[in-house]
């Protein structure tokens, strides 16, 4: 299990390319919160937006998790407190103002990367282009 990729997997990679060609700008593998050490897998700081790629095994994907019969108890554990640690990652990122997306490695990055481009479209903040300035401290 130590030769599990944690950064830079298959699925990270084709989600990026697929948010970078539609125009999307994002920082990678950066902690959302200063006081929170999790690192998120993709980072919208303006939209607030921290994306997480959860891989089908170690967060117990509904679909497609399997549960190891050797050591059993131990990888049962594991998973468990991932999952618990995903939800409590999720809540303070929430009371912090942020939203965090969740894609599955088992989904096709297309369909991610539109669920996402939507959420972002949903966070930004209006812009109407001009410019508001005080003179002499009157508006």
């Amino acid at each position: 299990m130590s030769r599990q990729r944690s950064r830079n997997t298959g699925i990270e990679l084709a989600l990026r390319r697929e948010l970078h060609g539609r125009g999307l700008r994002y920082r990678i593998h950066r902690c959302p919160l200063p006081s929170m050490r999790r690192e998120a897998d993709l980072v919208f700081g303006p939209s607030r937006v921290a994306v997480f790629i959860d891989g089908c095994f170690w967060h117990g994907c509904p679909e497609h998790a399997t549960w190891p019969k050797r050591n059993g108890e131990f990888w049962r554990t594991k998973i468990e407190k991932n999952r618990a640690r995903d939800i409590d990652t999720d809540r303070r990122l929430d009371a912090a103002g942020w939203v965090s997306a969740r894609a599955w490695e088992h989904e096709d990055p297309a369909d991610a990367a539109s669920r996402i481009a939507v959420l972002l479209a949903t966070r930004r903040r209006p812009h109407d282009g001009s410019i508001h300035r005080t003179v002499g401290g009157v508006d």
